[in-house]
C-alpha cells in the first residue's frame, strides 16, 4: 500500500520500441531520436518531466539504442570543436543536455513480454515501495502553457488516489486506436469507473482517448506482475489500470493543452508542422512558406 503525501520527483520513459512503421529510418535510429523541428522527441519528454519538477528519470530502452544515452552524455569531440569555432549558443544546448536531470537508463530484456506495461517491470528496480513516480510513452508530446506532468501531479498530491491518468476528446470514429475511459457518475475530480482497450466506436463508453502520461503509486507494478500473459500476448498496461480501478481511486485528467502523438509517419508530420509553426525563429517564415503551397491538386 502507498503512503500519502510523497511528492513526486521520478519519472519512468519508455523508449524500447523499434519504430517499425518508420524503416528503414529507424533501422540505425532510435525513432525517439527523429527530430520535431530541432529536438528529438525524447528530448521534449525529458524537458516536460523536469519542468514539472522531476529529478530523476530512468529510461527504459533497448538493444540498439545506446544512442539514447549518448544524446544526454557529455560529447567532448563536439563541445571542443564548438568552442574552437566559438559556437557558444550551440556549446551552451550541449552541455546543458547532461545536466537537466538525474539520468538512469535500463534494458527492457527479451523475457519480458512485449507491450506497453513491460517497460515498468523493467525500471521496478528503480521505485522504492509506496513511491509515486510519473510513466510516459515515447510516443506522445502535449503542446500547453502549464506541463501536462504537472497537471497530473498537482491532481495526484492534492487528492492521494492510486493514479491520475490523462486523457484527451476525440472524435468517436478514432476510438478504436486508444484505451477508452468509463466515468463514474458525478464525482469531481473526474474518477474512472473502468477502461477498454481500443473499442469499435459504437462500443466506446465515452470519448475520452488515454494519451501517454501518468502517475502511479508503485501498486502498479505488483499488478503488472501478476497478469499471465499467454506465449505471444501483449502486456497492457490498461489491463493493470483495470484492476487499479476496481480496487482503489483512479482519476481521470482531461488535460489542458493539445495532444500528439509521434507513433506513425503521418501524426509525426503533422507533429512537425504544429512544433514548427510555434517555433520562435522559423515559426513565421514558415507559415508563410505554407500559405504560398498550392495544395488544390493531390
Amino acid at each position: 500500500m502507498k503512503e500519502s503525501g510523497l511528492k513526486v520527483k521520478k519519472a519512468v520513459i519508455a523508449v524500447a520500441g523499434y519504430g517499425t512503421r518508420f524503416l528503414p529510418a529507424t533501422k540505425a535510429v532510435p525513432k525517439e531520436l527523429l527530430p520535431i523541428v530541432d529536438k528529438p522527441i525524447v528530448q521534449y519528454l525529458v524537458e516536460e518531466a523536469i519542468q514539472s519538477g522531476i529529478e530523476d528519470i530512468i529510461l527504459v530502452t533497448r538493444d540498439g539504442a545506446s544512442s539514447i544515452e549518448d544524446h544526454f552524455d557529455s560529447s567532448r569531440a563536439l563541445e571542443a570543436h564548438l568552442a574552437e569555432q566559438k559556437n557558444d549558443d550551440y556549446l551552451e544546448l550541449i552541455r546543458k543536455l547532461p545536466r537537466m536531470a538525474n539520468f538512469a537508463y535500463v534494458r527492457q530484456a527479451k523475457h519480458l513480454p512485449y507491450g506497453n506495461g513491460s517497460p515498468l517491470l523493467a525500471a521496478k528496480s528503480f521505485i522504492d515501495r509506496s513511491e509515486p513516480f510519473v510513466y510516459m510513452f515515447g510516443d506522445d508530446l502535449v503542446m500547453s502553457e502549464k506541463p501536462c506532468v504537472k497537471q497530473l501531479i498537482e491532481l495526484y498530491e492534492r487528492h492521494d488516489p492510486a493514479a491520475v491518468i490523462a486523457f484527451q476528446s476525440i472524435e468517436r470514429s478514432e476510438t478504436y486506436r486508444y484505451g477508452v475511459a468509463k466515468i463514474k457518475d458525478e464525482t469531481e475530480p473526474k474518477e474512472m469507473e473502468s477502461i477498454v482497450e481500443k473499442p469499435a466506436p459504437d462500443d466506446a463508453p465515452s470519448t475520452l482517448a488515454q494519451i501517454g502520461r501518468f502517475v502511479f503509486s508503485s501498486d502498479v507494478i505488483g499488478i503488472l506482475e501478476q497478469i499471465d500473459v499467454a506465449s505471444g500476448n501483449e502486456l497492457y498496461l490498461t489491463d493493470a489500470i483495470a484492476v487499479l480501478c476496481r480496487e482503489s481511486k483512479v482519476l481521470v485528467h482531461p488535460i489542458e493543452g493539445q495532444w500528439y502523438t509521434t507513433g506513425d509517419p503521418l501524426r509525426y508530420l503533422m507533429t512537425n508542422v504544429a512544433y514548427a509553426l510555434e517555433h520562435a525563429e522559423i515559426g513565421k517564415n514558415f507559415a508563410e512558406y505554407l500559405r504560398s503551397l498550392d495544395l488544390s491538386t493531390p
